[in-house]
């Protein structure tokens, strides 16, 4: 379900009013694949929900580079929240998700472990109201980029 941003924060707040335990990751998922899935199920794993905030399309241009997203926002977001592991999702346009994790104050954030704690800028904010931050492992060779770099090789062998 897509909640718009300006609604996330007290509608996380009736979540956790109602017992539940909010989970927070963020990311551009722009082609999904099974690092990505694998990534969300763990993410989902350490709460009740697990709200996802998506990169816009203008955020992703500016952390990837011209051409990228390959796939707009809205299909971005019906597509990652079809997955079982997602319960939410709302975009931002932020270059990081350090605003829309003060509105959702989740129990638990999220990454992958290319991160460390010293280098998520979001880290300092989720410890300052008690919240946790977990890392969880990539999965090796999988990777959007890696995706597209195949499909390019494979369209230069035509």
């Amino acid at each position: 379900m897509l909640i718009p941003q300006e609604r996330i924060a007290a509608f996380c707040e009736t979540l956790r009013a109602a017992g539940q335990k909010v989970v927070f990751t963020n990311g551009c998922f722009d082609i999904l694949h099974a690092g990505h899935v694998r990534y969300l199920t763990k993410a989902r794993s350490f709460g009740d929900c697990l709200v996802l905030g998506l990169n816009s399309d203008a955020s992703v241009r500016r952390l990837k580079g011209e051409g990228r997203p390959i796939n707009n926002e809205l299909d971005r977001a019906e597509v990652v929240g079809a997955l079982k592991a997602v319960d939410y999702v709302v975009i931002f346009g932020e270059q990081t998700a350090e605003a829309l994790i003060a509105k959702v104050k989740p129990d638990v954030y999220v990454k992958g472990g290319d991160y460390t704690i010293a280098t998520l800028p979001e880290a300092k904010i989720v410890q300052s109201y008690g919240g946790r931050v977990e890392l969880v492992n990539l999965v090796a060779g999988r990777s959007t980029t890696n995706v597209i770099r195949k499909i390019q090789e494979e369209s230069a062998k035509s």
